[in-house]
Protein backbone atom coordinates (compact mmCIF):
# COMPACT_ATOMS: atom_id res chain seq x y z
CA UNK A 1 0.00 0.00 0.00
CA UNK A 2 1.46 3.25 -0.96
CA UNK A 3 1.39 6.81 1.63
CA UNK A 4 -0.34 9.43 0.35
CA UNK A 5 0.75 13.49 1.09
CA UNK A 6 -1.50 13.55 3.69
CA UNK A 7 -1.66 16.95 6.19
CA UNK A 8 -0.94 14.25 9.44
CA UNK A 9 2.75 14.64 7.71
CA UNK A 10 3.00 18.45 8.52
CA UNK A 11 1.22 19.85 5.41
CA UNK A 12 -1.74 21.67 7.55
CA UNK A 13 -3.01 24.86 7.97
CA UNK A 14 -0.41 27.79 8.21
CA UNK A 15 -0.73 31.56 7.69
CA UNK A 16 -0.75 33.18 4.67
CA UNK A 17 2.44 34.97 5.47
CA UNK A 18 4.42 32.13 6.41
CA UNK A 19 6.68 29.18 4.40
CA UNK A 20 4.45 26.77 2.88
CA UNK A 21 7.14 23.87 2.08
CA UNK A 22 4.41 23.00 -0.51
CA UNK A 23 5.86 26.38 -2.54
CA UNK A 24 9.61 25.20 -1.69
CA UNK A 25 11.66 26.82 -4.03
CA UNK A 26 13.88 23.33 -3.84
CA UNK A 27 16.88 22.08 -3.77
CA UNK A 28 20.25 22.94 -5.61
CA UNK A 29 20.44 19.31 -6.43
CA UNK A 30 17.06 18.10 -7.23
CA UNK A 31 15.41 15.03 -5.41
CA UNK A 32 12.00 13.49 -5.22
CA UNK A 33 9.98 14.61 -2.39
CA UNK A 34 9.22 12.18 0.35
CA UNK A 35 6.16 11.19 0.89
CA UNK A 36 5.83 11.18 4.11
CA UNK A 37 8.08 14.53 5.57
CA UNK A 38 7.97 17.90 4.01
CA UNK A 39 11.23 19.55 2.33
CA UNK A 40 11.50 21.41 5.78
CA UNK A 41 11.12 18.16 7.94
CA UNK A 42 13.84 16.68 6.14
CA UNK A 43 16.09 19.82 6.44
CA UNK A 44 15.76 19.69 10.40
CA UNK A 45 16.00 15.83 9.90
CA UNK A 46 19.74 16.08 8.20
CA UNK A 47 20.87 18.51 10.20
CA UNK A 48 20.19 17.23 13.69
CA UNK A 49 21.64 13.74 12.01
CA UNK A 50 25.23 15.66 10.90
CA UNK A 51 28.79 15.43 11.95
CA UNK A 52 28.36 19.01 12.63
CA UNK A 53 25.45 18.97 14.91
CA UNK A 54 26.93 16.22 17.11
CA UNK A 55 29.67 18.25 17.74
CA UNK A 56 28.37 21.32 19.14
CA UNK A 57 28.18 18.50 22.16
CA UNK A 58 31.89 19.57 22.88
CA UNK A 59 32.03 22.68 21.63
CA UNK A 60 32.32 25.71 24.03
CA UNK A 61 29.41 28.37 24.72
CA UNK A 62 30.79 30.68 27.11
CA UNK A 63 32.63 28.14 29.16
CA UNK A 64 35.35 25.48 28.48
CA UNK A 65 33.67 21.95 27.96
CA UNK A 66 35.44 20.30 31.11
CA UNK A 67 34.86 23.21 33.52
CA UNK A 68 31.22 21.71 34.94
CA UNK A 69 29.01 19.31 33.47
CA UNK A 70 26.20 22.28 34.32
CA UNK A 71 27.45 25.15 31.83
CA UNK A 72 25.48 25.20 28.29
CA UNK A 73 27.59 23.92 25.63
CA UNK A 74 26.57 24.78 21.42
CA UNK A 75 24.51 21.89 21.78
CA UNK A 76 22.32 22.18 24.54
CA UNK A 77 22.13 26.32 23.76
CA UNK A 78 20.80 24.76 19.94
CA UNK A 79 18.14 22.97 21.62
CA UNK A 80 17.06 25.72 23.73
CA UNK A 81 16.96 28.15 21.16
CA UNK A 82 15.21 25.50 18.76
CA UNK A 83 12.45 25.19 21.63
CA UNK A 84 12.09 28.77 21.95
CA UNK A 85 11.84 29.24 17.84
CA UNK A 86 9.16 26.41 17.31
CA UNK A 87 6.85 27.96 20.53
CA UNK A 88 6.74 31.33 18.73
CA UNK A 89 6.64 29.75 15.28
CA UNK A 90 3.34 27.88 16.69
CA UNK A 91 1.93 30.97 18.13
CA UNK A 92 2.47 33.29 14.89
CA UNK A 93 1.09 30.01 12.85
CA UNK A 94 4.31 29.82 10.58
CA UNK A 95 5.86 26.69 9.52
CA UNK A 96 7.40 25.09 12.80
CA UNK A 97 9.15 22.64 11.06
CA UNK A 98 11.39 25.49 8.71
CA UNK A 99 11.50 27.79 11.81
CA UNK A 100 13.06 24.47 14.32
CA UNK A 101 15.38 23.87 11.29
CA UNK A 102 17.26 26.94 10.86
CA UNK A 103 17.37 27.53 14.51
CA UNK A 104 19.54 23.75 14.65
CA UNK A 105 21.78 24.77 12.57
CA UNK A 106 22.30 28.41 13.20
CA UNK A 107 25.66 28.04 15.25
CA UNK A 108 26.85 25.32 13.11
CA UNK A 109 30.04 27.52 11.99
CA UNK A 110 31.08 28.34 15.49
CA UNK A 111 35.06 27.39 16.08
CA UNK A 112 35.93 25.40 19.41
CA UNK A 113 36.27 27.71 22.36
CA UNK A 114 33.44 30.12 20.77
CA UNK A 115 33.98 33.76 19.91
CA UNK A 116 37.72 33.16 21.42
CA UNK A 117 38.45 30.37 18.48
CA UNK A 118 36.84 32.56 16.15
CA UNK A 119 38.75 36.09 17.04
CA UNK A 120 42.06 33.81 16.52
CA UNK A 121 41.13 31.98 13.31
CA UNK A 122 39.92 35.05 11.82
CA UNK A 123 43.70 37.19 12.86
CA UNK A 124 45.32 33.48 11.08
CA UNK A 125 43.47 34.00 7.51
CA UNK A 126 42.71 37.36 7.72
CA UNK A 127 45.12 38.00 4.24
CA UNK A 128 42.81 35.66 2.43
CA UNK A 129 38.94 37.17 3.33
CA UNK A 130 38.93 36.21 7.61
CA UNK A 131 36.68 34.05 9.13
CA UNK A 132 33.10 33.92 9.52
CA UNK A 133 30.75 31.55 11.42
CA UNK A 134 27.79 32.55 9.74
CA UNK A 135 29.42 32.43 6.29
CA UNK A 136 31.08 28.94 7.82
CA UNK A 137 27.74 27.27 8.69
CA UNK A 138 27.11 27.58 4.83
CA UNK A 139 30.22 26.39 4.24
CA UNK A 140 29.21 23.07 6.20
CA UNK A 141 25.75 22.39 4.90
CA UNK A 142 26.62 23.54 1.41
CA UNK A 143 30.26 21.27 1.06
CA UNK A 144 32.24 20.40 4.22
CA UNK A 145 29.30 17.40 5.37
CA UNK A 146 30.27 14.68 3.55
CA UNK A 147 27.90 11.71 3.88
CA UNK A 148 25.73 11.78 0.99
CA UNK A 149 25.81 9.43 -2.45
CA UNK A 150 24.90 12.12 -4.59
CA UNK A 151 25.76 15.49 -2.93
CA UNK A 152 28.04 16.60 -1.23
CA UNK A 153 27.06 18.64 1.60
CA UNK A 154 23.11 18.79 3.31
CA UNK A 155 21.64 19.90 0.06
CA UNK A 156 18.96 21.91 2.21
CA UNK A 157 16.45 23.81 0.87
CA UNK A 158 16.65 27.06 -0.62
CA UNK A 159 14.51 28.32 1.80
CA UNK A 160 16.83 26.98 5.01
CA UNK A 161 19.84 28.36 3.35
CA UNK A 162 17.93 31.77 2.79
CA UNK A 163 17.02 32.00 6.49
CA UNK A 164 20.33 30.67 7.47
CA UNK A 165 22.42 33.53 5.67
CA UNK A 166 20.33 35.92 6.41
CA UNK A 167 18.75 35.63 9.49
CA UNK A 168 20.38 39.00 10.89
CA UNK A 169 18.68 40.82 7.98
CA UNK A 170 19.96 41.40 4.32
CA UNK A 171 22.99 41.25 3.71
CA UNK A 172 23.46 43.73 0.64
CA UNK A 173 21.13 46.99 -0.35
CA UNK A 174 19.68 49.84 1.16
CA UNK A 175 18.28 47.79 4.41
CA UNK A 176 22.17 46.04 4.73
CA UNK A 177 23.88 47.18 7.94
CA UNK A 178 26.83 49.34 5.80
CA UNK A 179 29.12 48.42 8.93
CA UNK A 180 29.08 44.71 8.08
CA UNK A 181 30.96 43.25 5.36
CA UNK A 182 29.75 39.99 3.71
CA UNK A 183 31.73 36.93 3.59
CA UNK A 184 33.95 36.21 0.47
CA UNK A 185 31.94 32.54 0.20
CA UNK A 186 28.20 34.12 0.59
CA UNK A 187 28.80 36.07 -2.18
CA UNK A 188 30.00 33.17 -4.84
CA UNK A 189 27.86 31.08 -3.34
CA UNK A 190 25.13 33.83 -3.71
CA UNK A 191 26.19 33.01 -7.90
CA UNK A 192 25.46 29.81 -8.00
CA UNK A 193 22.48 29.54 -6.17
CA UNK A 194 20.39 33.42 -5.47
CA UNK A 195 19.74 33.85 -2.14
CA UNK A 196 18.40 37.25 -2.35
CA UNK A 197 20.91 38.62 0.18
CA UNK A 198 18.86 42.20 -0.81
CA UNK A 199 15.98 41.01 0.86
CA UNK A 200 15.06 40.04 4.59
CA UNK A 201 14.47 36.63 5.49
CA UNK A 202 11.09 34.50 6.26
CA UNK A 203 9.66 34.91 9.63
CA UNK A 204 10.93 31.73 10.54
CA UNK A 205 14.21 32.89 10.30
CA UNK A 206 13.59 35.88 12.16
CA UNK A 207 11.99 34.40 15.21
CA UNK A 208 15.11 31.79 14.79
CA UNK A 209 17.11 35.05 15.47
CA UNK A 210 15.26 36.59 18.19
CA UNK A 211 15.13 33.34 20.17
CA UNK A 212 18.80 33.36 20.09
CA UNK A 213 19.08 36.04 21.61
CA UNK A 214 16.62 35.06 24.18
CA UNK A 215 18.06 31.92 25.01
CA UNK A 216 21.41 33.17 25.52
CA UNK A 217 20.72 36.46 27.90
CA UNK A 218 18.27 33.71 30.26
CA UNK A 219 21.26 30.78 30.11
CA UNK A 220 24.32 32.92 30.49
CA UNK A 221 22.89 34.79 33.40
CA UNK A 222 22.35 31.44 34.59
CA UNK A 223 25.74 30.05 34.08
CA UNK A 224 26.91 32.96 35.02
CA UNK A 225 25.31 33.24 38.35
CA UNK A 226 26.06 29.40 38.79
CA UNK A 227 29.81 30.50 38.42
CA UNK A 228 29.84 32.92 41.03
CA UNK A 229 31.03 35.55 38.16
CA UNK A 230 27.56 38.01 39.72
CA UNK A 231 24.48 37.12 41.49
CA UNK A 232 21.04 37.85 40.53
CA UNK A 233 21.05 40.95 42.88
CA UNK A 234 23.87 42.52 41.15
CA UNK A 235 21.16 43.11 38.10
CA UNK A 236 18.19 44.04 40.50
CA UNK A 237 18.75 47.45 38.44
CA UNK A 238 18.14 46.00 35.04
CA UNK A 239 14.76 46.72 33.28
CA UNK A 240 12.95 43.36 33.23
CA UNK A 241 15.05 41.83 36.17
CA UNK A 242 13.59 44.87 38.34
CA UNK A 243 10.28 43.81 37.62
CA UNK A 244 10.98 39.39 37.71
CA UNK A 245 13.14 39.21 41.63
CA UNK A 246 11.66 41.18 43.78
CA UNK A 247 7.89 39.52 42.45
CA UNK A 248 9.72 36.14 43.23
CA UNK A 249 11.05 36.94 46.37
CA UNK A 250 7.86 38.16 47.52
CA UNK A 251 6.31 35.06 46.50
CA UNK A 252 8.94 32.90 47.74
CA UNK A 253 10.87 34.51 50.71
CA UNK A 254 12.77 31.49 51.67
CA UNK A 255 13.18 29.94 48.40
CA UNK A 256 16.79 28.05 47.82
CA UNK A 257 19.10 29.77 45.53
CA UNK A 258 19.02 26.72 42.70
CA UNK A 259 15.18 26.83 42.68
CA UNK A 260 14.88 31.02 42.68
CA UNK A 261 17.40 30.82 39.79
CA UNK A 262 15.28 28.43 37.68
CA UNK A 263 11.86 30.03 38.53
CA UNK A 264 13.82 33.46 37.06
CA UNK A 265 14.77 32.26 34.49
CA UNK A 266 11.73 30.71 33.17
CA UNK A 267 10.21 33.45 33.60
CA UNK A 268 12.34 35.58 32.32
CA UNK A 269 12.07 33.47 28.72
CA UNK A 270 8.36 33.47 29.04
CA UNK A 271 8.39 37.60 29.38
CA UNK A 272 10.36 38.16 26.66
CA UNK A 273 8.59 35.32 24.27
CA UNK A 274 5.23 36.94 25.09
CA UNK A 275 6.69 39.89 24.27
CA UNK A 276 7.81 38.81 20.82
CA UNK A 277 4.03 37.52 20.10
CA UNK A 278 2.58 40.84 20.90
CA UNK A 279 4.60 42.97 19.21
CA UNK A 280 5.64 41.17 15.58
CA UNK A 281 1.49 40.27 15.38
CA UNK A 282 1.22 44.15 15.98
CA UNK A 283 3.88 44.11 13.21
CA UNK A 284 1.79 42.02 10.81
CA UNK A 285 -1.31 44.16 11.24
CA UNK A 286 0.79 46.93 10.22
CA UNK A 287 2.84 45.81 7.06
CA UNK A 288 -0.21 43.35 6.60
CA UNK A 289 1.49 40.61 4.45
CA UNK A 290 -0.84 38.44 1.92
CA UNK A 291 2.24 36.24 1.23
CA UNK A 292 5.91 35.35 2.05
CA UNK A 293 7.17 37.56 -0.48
CA UNK A 294 5.63 40.16 0.79
CA UNK A 295 7.97 39.41 4.32
CA UNK A 296 10.82 39.09 2.05
CA UNK A 297 9.94 42.70 0.17
CA UNK A 298 9.04 44.34 3.81
CA UNK A 299 11.02 47.33 4.18
CA UNK A 300 12.08 46.40 8.45
CA UNK A 301 12.19 43.22 10.46
CA UNK A 302 8.96 42.19 11.59
CA UNK A 303 9.72 39.59 13.96
CA UNK A 304 11.07 41.90 17.34
CA UNK A 305 11.07 42.92 20.68
CA UNK A 306 9.28 45.90 22.06
CA UNK A 307 10.74 49.29 22.42
CA UNK A 308 10.59 48.76 26.01
CA UNK A 309 12.13 45.01 25.69
CA UNK A 310 14.84 45.72 23.40
CA UNK A 311 15.98 48.61 25.84
CA UNK A 312 16.39 45.95 28.71
CA UNK A 313 17.88 43.31 26.31
CA UNK A 314 20.65 46.24 25.72
CA UNK A 315 20.62 46.62 29.53
CA UNK A 316 21.40 42.58 30.10
CA UNK A 317 24.31 41.92 27.26
CA UNK A 318 26.12 45.16 28.60
CA UNK A 319 25.61 43.83 32.26
CA UNK A 320 26.94 39.99 30.51
CA UNK A 321 29.86 41.68 28.56
CA UNK A 322 31.33 43.35 31.93
CA UNK A 323 30.55 41.31 34.44
CA UNK A 324 31.16 37.90 32.08
CA UNK A 325 32.30 37.70 28.77
CA UNK A 326 34.89 40.18 29.88
CA UNK A 327 35.50 39.38 33.29
CA UNK A 328 38.98 38.33 34.25
CA UNK A 329 38.65 34.34 34.37
CA UNK A 330 36.64 34.26 31.37
CA UNK A 331 39.27 35.90 29.71
CA UNK A 332 42.16 34.30 31.50
CA UNK A 333 40.93 30.91 29.65
CA UNK A 334 40.14 32.44 26.50
CA UNK A 335 43.31 33.91 25.96
CA UNK A 336 45.03 30.33 26.40
CA UNK A 337 41.79 28.89 24.05
CA UNK A 338 43.11 31.88 21.24
CA UNK A 339 46.61 30.08 21.75
CA UNK A 340 45.93 26.89 21.14
CA UNK A 341 43.86 28.08 17.46
CA UNK A 342 46.96 30.10 16.74
CA UNK A 343 49.92 27.43 17.22
CA UNK A 344 47.50 24.67 15.17
CA UNK A 345 47.23 27.03 12.38
CA UNK A 346 50.99 27.91 12.57
CA UNK A 347 51.64 24.10 12.63
CA UNK A 348 49.27 22.74 10.33
CA UNK A 349 50.45 25.76 7.95
CA UNK A 350 54.18 24.97 7.97
CA UNK A 351 53.15 20.74 7.81
CA UNK A 352 49.75 19.74 6.50
CA UNK A 353 50.74 16.15 7.13
CA UNK A 354 49.86 16.94 11.02
CA UNK A 355 46.32 17.23 9.67
CA UNK A 356 44.29 13.59 8.91
CA UNK A 357 45.13 12.37 5.13
CA UNK A 358 42.07 13.81 3.67
CA UNK A 359 43.01 17.28 4.78
CA UNK A 360 46.36 17.41 4.43
CA UNK A 361 46.44 15.54 1.36
CA UNK A 362 43.87 17.54 0.27
CA UNK A 363 44.18 18.71 -3.64
CA UNK A 364 42.87 22.25 -2.67
CA UNK A 365 45.91 22.22 -0.07
CA UNK A 366 48.63 22.76 -3.33
CA UNK A 367 46.44 25.45 -5.13
CA UNK A 368 47.29 28.26 -3.29
CA UNK A 369 47.61 29.98 -0.11
CA UNK A 370 44.48 31.39 0.05
CA UNK A 371 42.88 27.70 -0.88
CA UNK A 372 45.20 26.25 1.44
CA UNK A 373 44.38 28.85 4.30
CA UNK A 374 40.69 28.20 4.00
CA UNK A 375 41.43 24.17 3.71
CA UNK A 376 43.15 24.45 7.18
CA UNK A 377 40.54 26.37 8.60
CA UNK A 378 37.75 23.99 8.10
CA UNK A 379 39.57 21.37 9.43
CA UNK A 380 39.79 24.09 12.62
CA UNK A 381 36.57 25.05 12.60
CA UNK A 382 35.37 21.46 12.87
CA UNK A 383 36.86 20.83 16.02
CA UNK A 384 35.65 20.29 19.22
CA UNK A 385 37.20 22.19 22.94
CA UNK A 386 38.22 18.49 23.68
CA UNK A 387 40.04 17.57 19.63
CA UNK A 388 41.70 20.96 19.75
CA UNK A 389 43.04 20.32 23.20
CA UNK A 390 44.30 17.02 22.66
CA UNK A 391 45.55 18.07 19.07
CA UNK A 392 48.04 20.84 21.15
CA UNK A 393 49.29 18.26 23.26
CA UNK A 394 50.13 15.76 20.84
CA UNK A 395 51.96 18.39 18.44
CA UNK A 396 53.65 20.72 21.38
CA UNK A 397 55.14 20.34 24.50
CA UNK A 398 53.32 22.53 26.87
CA UNK A 399 49.40 23.50 26.49
CA UNK A 400 47.90 26.36 27.65
CA UNK A 401 45.82 25.07 30.82
CA UNK A 402 42.02 25.76 30.30
CA UNK A 403 41.68 24.09 33.45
Amino acid sequence: MSIGVLDSFGRGRRASFATDPKSSKGRLVSEPESPTRTPFQRDRDRIIHSTAFRRLKHKTQVFVYHESDHYRTRLTHTIEVAQIARSLARALHLDEDLAEALALVHDFGHTPFGHAGERALDRAIRKWGGFDHNAQSLRIVAMLEKAYADFDGLNLTWECLEGLVKHNGPLLGQYADPDEKVDPYILEFNKTYDLRLEQFSSLEAQVAAISDDIAYNSHDIDDGVRAGLFQLEDMGELPLIRDILPELNQTYPDLERTRLLHEFTRRQITRMVEDVIVETRKNITQHNPQSVEDIYAANATIAKFSDDMQEADKAIKAFLFKHMYHSKPVMSIMRNAETIIEDLFTIYWRDPNHMPKEWGQNPMMELNEAAKARCIADFIAGQTDRYAIKEHERLFDVTPDLG
